[in-house]
């Protein structure tokens, strides 16, 4: 049976039952722990903050010339391509992930499929450890894959299987899917449509405390969270009596206002059609658009492969101190008061922190708020920090120390704190104070992989050192967590 356009109304249903006698919000649904809340981080790069503009007489990647104009966020992917922004998103989601959980499942929403295969790729490229172990890692899940596309997803929705951790895909998952454990919506397009975000949203709204998920976070590179999270009817009401009529394709025909732009005469369904809107795309049927050498007849796209794209923006959404509604704060701003709502003083704090045992919930507490210690120096430009230092400085505005500082304070205690060891153990103590230096304390968290490397095997496999110069690896942990211990006092 052939496919049709066929144009409905959304407010069908209050027309006929007439309005609601009782409405649920997102916002109650969150506050009375039914879902889970939100965390928006606004990622900005250097093209969507200032336009691109190609040079005089520049050639794509098919040797055509591209039109002198100024291209902006609603152009890029539809209009023009620019493989440097895909390749800045990717780093800028990857390096996230390594700043919380690598694992934690995630949902990027592209433009359209091929979109979603070249911003696949790129994390493919930039995640080629875990590639190596996990080939699924990363997948694009769009109409094309069919019965793999569906493997894959029922993996991934899957809370006991860990890969895939990343979905690529355009328009597939905006509805009905099911994945408790989405822990990152990410936002590399633009959606116009207020009801259309609030479902892409709602892939990750699904609580699952068990398995350790209580909030997710909304990576927006488009500007699209930062346009409907200021609508003051943002709050999970419905639309009320308003009418709103889409064709066939989800495509708002009247009564719904997208996402205002420079332009405001542009909208965004007069876009150029993207794979999605045409056969081949999701949701049609024939073979997908493909690349070629040569460019085929009538290309919808110019492509760009050469030019440098930056991040240089990150701002965070995250409720008031009310709770009533979303403000934009600094991400070092918001860091801080993350760290005073957890710690009431620096004390609190320190005692925790100095005690390895301790150390890791103090980490799990910040990393469930979405604190990246990588993300946070590079936001401060305080590299050399230590991590508590950092925390301390940002939430109560004590002096920063850099962690050769805190070694050099660590350094004058240790000829009494460790007078009872040999001197190859008091190499080796010193050894991890240089690995401190150079990688922080983070790593002292994985003290049997630390020492299986240079320069520490030297001394022999961790379970010689522990046994010749420690007295057993109990020993060596009580060793190296008075090491810790002397960092903090």
């Amino acid at each position: 049976m052939p496919m049709t356009n066929i144009a409905f109304n959304e407010a069908d249903t209050y027309a006929y039952f007439g309005n609601p006698v009782y409405t649920y919000s997102l916002r109650q649904d969150i506050e009375d722990g039914f879902l889970a809340p939100y965390r928006v981080h606004r990622v900005i790069s250097s093209v969507d903050a200032a336009g691109w503009r190609p040079s005089k007489d520049e050639l794509d990647r098919y040797g055509r010339p591209v039109p002198d104009e100024e291209y902006q966020t609603r152009d890029f992917e539809r209009v023009i391509v620019l493989r440097a922004r895909t390749r800045a998103m990717a780093r800028h989601l990857t390096n996230f992930l390594k700043g919380t959980d690598r694992f934690a499942k995630t949902l990027v929403f592209c433009v359209d499929q091929e979109h979603a295969a070249e911003m696949r790729q790129e994390l493919v490229n930039l995640n080629s450890d875990l590639m190596k172990l996990y080939p699924d890692y990363v997948c694009r899940v769009t109409g094309d894959e069919g019965d793999f596309g569906a493997t894959r997803l029922a993996d991934f929705q899957d809370v006991d299987k860990p890969t895939p951790v990343i979905l690529t895909t355009s328009q597939l998952l905006t509805t009905g899917v099911d994945a408790e454990m989405v822990k990152n919506v990410v936002l590399a397009r633009v959606v116009g449509s207020g009801a259309e975000f609030k479902q892409i949203i709602g892939r990750g709204t699904r609580l699952k405390v068990d398995y350790g998920k209580e909030y997710f976070s909304i990576i927006d590179f488009t500007g699209t969270a930062t346009h409907h999270f200021a609508d003051p009817d943002f709050d999970g009401f419905p639309e009320g009596s308003e009418d709103v009529t889409i064709d066939g394709d989800g495509n708002v025909i009247d009564g719904e206002n997208p996402l205002p732009e420079p332009n405001e005469e542009t909208r965004e369904e007069d876009d150029p059609p993207g794979e999605d809107d045409i056969p081949g795309g999701e949701g049609g049927t024939g073979d997908p658009p493909i690349i070629i050498d040569p460019p085929p007849p009538e290309p919808r796209k110019f492509y760009i492969d050469g030019g440098e794209v930056e991040i240089i923006g990150h701002l965070v959404y995250d409720l008031d101190t009310d709770g009533k509604k979303l403000q934009v704060i600094k991400y070092t701003e918001y860091s801080g008061r993350a760290v005073r709502t957890l710690y009431p003083t620096r004390e609190a704090l320190q005692s925790r922190w100095a005690n390895p045992d301790t150390r890791g919930e103090v980490l799990r507490e910040l990393t469930e708020r979405g604190i990246s210690f990588e993300e946070l120096a590079s936001s401060a430009e305080q590299p050399d920090a230590d991590p508590f230092d950092l925390l301390c400085h940002l939430a109560w505005n004590t002096p920063l120390l850099t962690r050769r500082q805190r070694a050099e304070q660590a350094r004058r205690k240790m000829p009494d704190l460790f007078a009872a060891y040999g001197d190859t153990a008091r190499e080796i103590l010193a050894l991890l104070l240089e690995r401190y230096i150079e990688r922080g304390i983070i790593q002292f968290d994985r003290l049997s992989e630390l020492i299986k490397v240079q320069p520490f095997d030297r001394y022999g496999s961790p379970s010689e050192i522990a046994a010749q110069h420690f007295g057993g690896v109990p020993g060596m942990r009580d060793a190296v967590a008075k090491l810790q211990t002397a960092l903090y006092q």
